[in-house]
């Protein structure tokens, strides 16, 4: 009889072997499905429409960034000589927005350099004052295109190009900012 559970033992052995590596793979499985599930319904958000509006989408939203020329600028500190130096790269919806800015470009840098001069070096050194610059930033960015308020004459006005549908524009990203 010893004998006969000693043989028993290596087959109960094996097929707990058995058992356990058909759940591992069941599991696997069961795993697998569900991203391909997942993945397939990510990738059809429109199951009436066609893949080529998706793709569009996903073309749209890789955004343009367009570099200015760094800034040097007098701050409006007592005495006068404090001055900031400030690169400036800006988030654009596409390529043909880089192209107008371009075209206003000698505008823009007026404006921001306007802006820049009348805040002072405490402003600037606080985090608050970069957002509430980068704010005022985006706002002189977009008064040319027509999309900022503007104080300029209507025949002006009539001139520039208008955008609808939300702001080109995306956000002023600081690339340096040296206050001395």
């Amino acid at each position: 009889m010893a004998a006969t559970n000693s043989a028993a033992a290596p087959a109960q052995a094996k097929s707990k072997k058995l058992i356990v590596i058909g759940a591992v793979v069941a599991l696997l499985v069961v795993v697998a499905a569900a991203v391909l599930l997942f993945t397939a319904n990510k990738s059809h958000d429109d199951p009436y429409g066609d893949g080529e509006e998706s793709s569009a989408k996903a073309v749209s939203v890789v955004p343009t960034f367009l570099p200015l020329e760094n800034m040097v600028v007098n701050l409006a500190d007592q005495g006068g000589d404090r001055f900031a130096q400030i690169g400036i790269t800006l988030e654009l919806q596409d390529e043909a927005t880089a192209t107008l800015i371009k075209q206003y470009m000698p505008s823009i840098r007026n404006g921001v350099l306007m802006l820049v001069s009348q805040r002072t070096a405490d402003e600037l050194l606080l985090r608050e004052g970069k957002e509430k610059l980068a704010a005022d930033i985006l706002r002189e960015v977009t008064r040319p295109l027509g999309m900022g308020a503007t104080a300029a004459p209507a025949e002006e006005e009539a001139e520039r190009p208008r955008r609808r549908g939300g702001n080109v524009v995306r956000r002023v990203l600081f690339s340096s900012f040296i206050i001395q």
